[in-house]
């Protein structure tokens, strides 16, 4: 929510509010932004020369600082303050002259958070930008860039999360198999009431995070199912985060719990082992991602649940 500025006081603009929330009080903004524009710089003219393994480099240098400057351990996730937040960024990016399309995305994204719901793709299409002078497009296209000349097959798509393309068949089989002995020694000797206690921040208890993870490898079983008996099946979007807390028709012990999940694992992994090559590149339309396929979803899955590794290890450490 805006708040009125005290009388006396010079009103900061959104981009003065945004610039100031970002940077955070460990990092001198001065510094930080003196050194952005020249990393950049210089990964472009690395690139130019060839110098690919210096430039990796510098865009890590780059990521790394931003990341810092974004980083709080416990950022206000409500609802309110989010659409607070993409306001003030909307605003803020309207008057850097930034993509008209970018903009008017980011509002329709907002319009469906505030109904409670999942941004579709035709709401918030797949941003590109081109690698050489930093042109956006919203959505794919065929045309040259208008700044520099460069092919739009050059430009950088940017996809709704990393975790599409984190891991190859082999690598997500063997993170499929993994998983379960790692949550596994993360519950033992928890007592069925300390996988119930809900941490100081108000965030998911351990049984919370262990249904979580049923119900999401619950939707990647349902998903298999579609992509062997349909030709390019449509893939609705689920918001399974909401689902974790719900107590309707859950087994009363964590563990059972944790049981089924293991039992639907060996079913999903027996499966994917018995897929041929070609099989784990049948596609479907995704509500929220677009095209994808069975390597990309099985990929998103193993990868979405290692972040939850370290949440299941805080938790544990507090009790």
């Amino acid at each position: 929510m805006k708040q009125s500025t005290p009388v006396g006081n010079k009103a900061s603009s959104p981009t003065e509010t945004i610039s100031a929330n970002l940077m955070g009080v460990e990092m001198n903004t001065k510094e930080w932004t003196e050194v952005l524009c020249p990393l950049l710089s210089l990964a472009l003219r690395l690139e130019g020369e060839g110098q690919y393994n210096l430039a990796k480099l510098a865009r890590s240098a780059v990521d790394s600082l931003g990341r810092q400057a974004a980083y709080q351990p416990e950022p206000p996730t409500s609802k309110q303050s989010l659409l607070a937040d993409i306001d003030d960024i909307t605003r803020a990016l309207a008057g850097l002259d930034m993509n008209r399309d970018l903009v008017e995305a980011l509002r329709r994204g907002a319009t469906a958070l505030a109904e409670g719901r999942l941004p579709l793709l035709s709401e918030t299409p797949h941003p590109y930008v081109c690698r050489t002078c930093g042109y956006l497009v919203i959505g794919e296209t065929e045309e040259k860039c208008p700044t520099c000349g460069a092919w739009p097959e050059t430009f950088q798509w940017f996809a709704p999360i990393y975790w599409l393309e984190a891991l190859d068949p082999f690598a997500a089989l063997e993170t499929l198999r993994q998983t379960p002995e790692k949550i596994s020694a993360l519950l033992e000797g928890l007592s069925e009431y300390a996988m119930t206690v809900q941490p100081a921040d108000g965030g998911w208890a351990v049984r919370n995070i262990i249904t979580h993870l049923r119900d999401a490898q619950g939707v990647l079983e349902y998903r298999l199912d579609l992509f062997q008996k349909q030709e390019n099946p449509i893939l609705e979007s689920k918001a399974v985060f909401e689902w974790a807390t719900r107590e309707e028709e859950r087994p009363p012990f964590t563990r059972e719990i944790f049981e089924s999940y293991k039992e639907t694992r060996a079913r999903i992994i027996s499966r994917l082992e018995a897929l041929p090559e070609k099989g784990w590149r049948r596609i479907g339309y995704h509500e929220e991602f677009g095209v994808v396929s069975i390597k990309q979803q099985v990929s998103y899955f193993a990868s979405h649940e290692l972040t939850h590794l370290p949440q299941l290890e805080r938790l544990r450490a507090q009790l």
